[in-house]
């Protein structure tokens, strides 16, 4: 059963999920919670690897690349159930047109081609 989508706060598309790559261990609580479907647990793209930290890429290695993926991103309602779901820490909310935080790489519907789940 999913959860009630009455708590949440904004209209589709004002705020995104960010994801910091280098925390996600890809437990796909945030998939399990979030009423629209935002989310979806796949393999991380090679290409997203780079940037990752030491530390990131050995929790990255250890758990097979296997992330939360933003696969509807423009879906979000802001209501928060993924952030507080997250084990890790690994994801916040963001307007839509603010940049992440240079720490952050993050799945961007603007910037970023959408990634289908393998």
């Amino acid at each position: 059963m999913l959860p009630e989508t009455n708590d949440c706060k904004q209209e589709a598309g004002v705020f995104i999920p960010v994801i910091d790559r280098n925390r996600c261990e890809g437990k796909s609580d945030c998939v399990r919670v979030c009423p629209y479907s935002v989310f979806s647990v796949g393999t991380l793209p090679t290409d997203q690897r780079a940037g990752l930290s030491f530390i990131g890429k050995l929790k990255g290695a250890a758990h097979q690349w296997q992330q939360a993926l933003l696969v509807n991103p423009d879906a979000c309602h802001a209501c928060g159930l993924c952030v507080k779901s997250c084990p890790e820490h690994a994801i916040t909310l963001a307007q839509d047109d603010s940049p992440p935080p240079a720490s952050v790489l993050a799945i961007r519907p603007a910037r970023w081609p959408r990634v289908e789940p393998t």
